[in-house]
């Protein structure tokens, strides 16, 4: 089969690799469509590190090809997601009800982030073939009346844009603002909509960007290449600040705004993946004092949390239909991947074919 895999810092390539063989409590699915994220570019760039070889991607829709002996309840054929965090279900972290936190040991030769497998610690979807493990635990059948393009984006930006509302225990009437307005800042605006955030400000000078965050709920854009952001949502507040400041982008200078705008015992709501050590301002955190929150969130995964997404998209509340900009097949990745981490074209989302 044909697969995007990394080969060195600056190299992602199309090769040839064998197609996965299936264990019984694995299922083999056919992608028939992903996508590339920003944390691939983070692996592209060598800021996040992968074995050599790996085949990346974490954004799978497909049709089940094989079933593993003692996967049960679903058939060969069948359309369905699974989430870029595939938990095993039966894990301490996973029987403690944190499904994206599974618990995978460094002990065993992997990395101690949870539940993310695919594209990381076991090939990924960037593929023509999938091997999903645990499958029970993480296979969610696709309905008939969606598209593969409107499920696309519950494997990880929609499950992590919505857990950044989640995390930050938005409560309604809250006045909530969202720090970049990628395709991650996007969904957790939409999902701070979803929680009944009255007042949404939205963070980005990108016009395509700051179009799209007014239809997923913005009530205000602030465009931070005209205006100091901090100073202008201050002002917003009258002085107030804001009750939840979620950071989308992975900076030290969106996250360090979060906590300036925050009103004191206000949350921050961090979804940024951080290439180098983050420091608190001293006057910012009040000296500790503040009662603050600072909470983080890595993508929940799991069949529930898909269906649960899935449900939100039948339900025409948001339609995510518009995220995905650009379309290439798999044997253009590499010239998906240059578009996509070199941001042209006002790219948001690209949908792959194999």
């Amino acid at each position: 089969m044909k697969a995007a895999t990394f080969v060195e810092p600056g190299r992602i390539v199309l090769d040839d690799k064998p197609v996965p063989e299936v264990g019984a409590g694995d299922a083999l699915i056919r992608i028939t469509t992903t996508t590339i994220c920003g944390t691939d570019v983070h692996i592209l760039k060598g800021e996040y590190p992968v074995a050599p070889g790996l085949t990346i991607g974490h954004e799978p829709v497909g049709i089940i090809e094989k079933l593993g002996r003692n996967v049960q309840g679903y058939q060969e054929g069948q359309r369905v997601i699974a989430g870029a965090i595939c938990p095993s279900g039966y894990s301490y972290a996973c029987l403690d009800g944190l499904h994206s936190q599974d618990g995978q040991s460094a002990a065993h030769g992997l990395k101690p982030l949870g539940g993310w497998r695919f594209g990381n610690t076991i090939d990924g979807s960037q593929a023509e073939f999938l091997l999903v493990p645990d499958a029970m635990a993480n296979l969610a059948p696709v309905p008939d009346a969606l598209t593969d393009e409107q499920v696309l984006m519950c494997p990880d930006i929609m499950s992590t844009g919505f857990a950044g509302a989640e995390s930050g225990n938005i409560k309604i009437g809250d006045i909530v603002v969202v720090f970049a307005q990628g395709p991650i800042g996007l969904c957790a605006t939409a999902g701070a909509k979803l929680r009944g955030a009255s007042t949404i400000i939205a963070v980005d000078t990108v016009p395509a960007r700051i179009e799209m965050a007014k239809r997923f709920g913005a009530d205000i854009v602030v465009d931070f290449s005209k205006c100091d952001p901090v100073d202008e949502i201050m002002k917003i507040t009258n002085g107030r600040g804001v009750d939840v400041a979620i950071e989308a982008l992975g900076l030290q200078s969106t996250f360090e705004s979060c906590l300036r705008v925050l009103k004191p015992g206000g949350t921050l709501s961090s979804l940024g993946v951080y290439s180098e050590d983050l420091k608190i301002p001293l006057g910012a955190f009040q000296a500790g004092l503040g009662d603050h929150k600072i909470v983080t969130s890595l993508c929940p995964g799991g069949k529930e949390r898909m269906r649960r997404l899935m449900n939100v998209i039948a339900s025409e509340h948001i339609d995510f239909g518009p995220l995905v900009t650009h379309r290439f097949t798999l044997e253009q990745i590499e010239e998906a991947y240059d578009l996509f981490a070199n941001q042209r074209d006002g790219v948001l989302k690209i949908a792959i074919t194999p």
